[in-house]
C-alpha cells in the first residue's frame, strides 16, 4: 500500500475553526482541514503554505505544529502533519472546494468529517 504525506491546516480565527467541503473522488461532499501533497524538497509548513495560497488565495501564518495523523484508506496510507495557522493577509475563497464554514467548538459534530480528520478532532477542540 502506498503512503501519502501530505499537510493540514488547522485555520483558527478567535473562537473558530475553518472547514472545507471536498468537491472530488471517492469522499465528495465530506468536511476536511483544508492542505495537500508536500512537494520534493517541502518542510509541512512550507507545504501548508503554498496549499493555503492556491487553494484559497489567502496567506497564512503558521502558529505551531498540532499533531500528526494516520489512517488507512482502502487504497493507500495516509501520514498528515497539522498546522495550526491564521490568516494573514486576503480573504479566504473557495478555488478547489464546494464551501467553506467557519465552526465554532458547538458546531464541530454538525458536519460529516473524512476518516482522519476526525482523528485530530480532540486537539481542534482543546483550541477553541
Amino acid at each position: 500500500m502506498r503512503t501519502i504525506r501530505v499537510s493540514a491546516a488547522v485555520i483558527i480565527d478567535g473562537n473558530r475553526v475553518l472547514a472545507a467541503e471536498r468537491g472530488y473522488g471517492e469522499y465528495t461532499g465530506y468536511w476536511e482541514f483544508p492542505g495537500g501533497k508536500r512537494e520534493p524538497g517541502e518542510t509541512g509548513e512550507d507545504a501548508i503554505v503554498r496549499e493555503i495560497r492556491e487553494e484559497l488565495g489567502a496567506a497564512i501564518a503558521v502558529d505551531g505544529f498540532l499533531g500528526t495523523i494516520e489512517h488507512s484508506y482502502h487504497d493507500f496510507h495516509l501520514v498528515m502533519d497539522c498546522y495550526i495557522a491564521h490568516i494573514q493577509k486576503g480573504a479566504i475563497e473557495a478555488k478547489e472546494h464546494m464551501a467553506l464554514r467557519w465552526l465554532s467548538l458547538d458546531e464541530l459534530d454538525s458536519i460529516s468529517w473524512l476518516p482522519a480528520d476526525i482523528k485530530i478532532l480532540p486537539a481542534v477542540r482543546n483550541l477553541l
